[in-house]
């Protein structure tokens, strides 16, 4: 690992290390926390369910990694239509310590002609998150067309998300080069203020 180049360090830095397993455990979270930090250097942050927001915080700083950034998800992973229930997660967990959440579009709705609630979830997600990083998760493989993972990009980018994120890594098809290109595209159209996460 201390051989890493120039550039593999600074992807390392970009790093969110994850874990959303249904039976995680304070243990494994714990463990998890402690890999954040190489000998080539710390990860970005630490991305965990929402029950262990707290924990992972007060691990990182007893560790002296108060710098890594705790990640949690909204809305996960099915990308449900209930703006409330998104909108109160995200609260949740800013309110718990959560420097950054990643909250589901509801594609299935956006999908059925529902870009109005799309946009209402990523507004309103991005409110509760106030001064905290806000990821929208599109969950391009299951969008049916190029057209569709523009569209929605737009409409998140549109909506204040700071990140647009490629997938939840819960369906069959994650990122793909062609939806990595069509975000990338949505964002330098729109002036390049959203910033990109592959998952």
């Amino acid at each position: 690992m201390s051989e890493l180049t120039p550039v593999a360090r600074r992807a390392l830095a970009m790093l969110d290390l994850t874990s959303l397993n249904p039976n995680d455990t304070a243990d494994s979270i714990v463990a998890l926390c402690q890999q954040a930090r190489s000998a080539a250097g710390t990860v970005a942050a630490v991305c965990i369910r929402p029950a262990f927001v707290r924990l992972a915080r007060q691990t990182l700083n007893e560790l002296g990694l108060a710098q890594v950034r705790v990640a949690t998800v909204a809305n996960f992973p099915h990308g449900s239509d209930d703006v409330a229930q998104a909108v109160a997660e995200t609260r949740a967990a800013i309110a718990d310590g959560a420097d950054e959440v990643d909250v589901v579009f509801p594609y299935r709705a956006f999908q059925q002609g529902q870009a109005e609630l799309a946009a209402e979830l990523v507004e309103a997600c991005k409110d509760a998150c106030g001064e905290k990083t806000l990821k929208v998760i599109l969950e391009t493989g299951e969008l049916d067309s190029p057209r569709q993972i523009r569209d929605a990009s737009l409409l998140a980018i549109a909506g204040f998300a700071d990140f647009i994120k490629t997938s939840t890594g819960t369906v069959a098809v994650g990122c793909t080069l062609e939806a990595a290109g069509i975000m990338l595209t949505a964002i330098r159209a729109s002036g390049g203020r959203c910033g990109f996460k592959a998952a």
